[in-house]
């Protein structure tokens, strides 16, 4: 696929990983929708900063467990943009409960965890389907190592990731020929969300000891990953891990 000229919607793309994908898609030449949910300032900032590269960008606010606000997201996206040929689903969140403490996790835990992270991709691929079939149009999840190694901040976000990942390989034969979905999957990545947290530094520490390449995941790393798999014609339904080695690891 040539970027150049294409349009893409990046859910979740103000901040961290989203953030550094919509700003490679820029630089590219594609044109960038900017979703936020809660994230204003900083949504409106990277869409600032995409246009500063020389494409058009706009904001779209939705919350992509609601059906209903990503279909007019996707119309919205349509209508300002032109087309839609690209999406990537990097919307997430997450509890923090320890994988024994089953009695922690309460039902809201679940439908938020599962709201966001797979139903959410769900929701925008279908609303964009027509768009990107038209398009012969890709789509690329970020995903997790903790939906294929179980580990990770709580069960309802393994399992998020996993399904996630099912998700992509039922979705690739579903939606081929005309269009193909991935999903990335890395490790630990260094994002705000970590720095913010007390135990980043012992965290961070030990996933770069463990992996055999020394190092945890940049946003850019990532980014470089998603651009990688739109620019392939012919990988459709990976799951690609990003992790510096971490879940290989003896």
């Amino acid at each position: 696929m040539e970027l150049r000229g294409r349009a893409a919607l990046v859910t979740g793309g103000g901040t961290g990983v989203g953030r550094a994908i919509v700003l490679d898609l820029a630089r590219a030449g594609c044109a960038v929708a900017v979703n936020y949910s809660r994230s204003e300032a900083e949504a409106r900032a990277t869409a600032d900063e995409a246009r500063q590269l020389g494409v058009q960008a706009m904001l779209v606010r939705a919350d992509v467990a609601e059906d209903a606000a990503v279909r007019g997201m996707v119309e919205q996206v349509v209508a300002d943009l032109g087309r839609l040929d690209i999406v990537v689903n990097s919307a997430g969140v997450t509890v923090q409960v320890p994988h024994a403490d089953l009695e922690a996790l309460d039902d809201a835990a679940w439908d938020r965890v599962l709201g966001v992270n797979l139903k959410g991709p769900f929701n925008v691929i279908r609303a964009a389907m027509p768009h990107l079939r038209l398009s012969q149009g890709a789509v690329v999840n970020i995903g997790s190592i903790a939906g294929v190694h179980g580990i990770g901040s709580s069960l309802p976000y393994c399992a998020s990731k996993a399904a996630l990942n099912n998700l992509t390989m039922t979705l690739a034969r579903v939606l081929a020929p005309e269009v193909r979905i991935n999903t990335v999957a890395p490790g630990f990545i260094d994002t705000r969300w970590w720095k913010e947290r007390p135990e980043y530094q012992l965290v961070r520490d030990f996933a770069a000891r463990r992996a055999p390449l020394g190092k945890v995941c940049q946003p850019e790393d990532v980014s470089q990953m998603v651009l990688a798999l739109l620019g392939n014609d012919l990988i459709t339904g990976e799951v690609v891990v990003l992790d510096g080695g971490f879940a290989r690891a003896v």
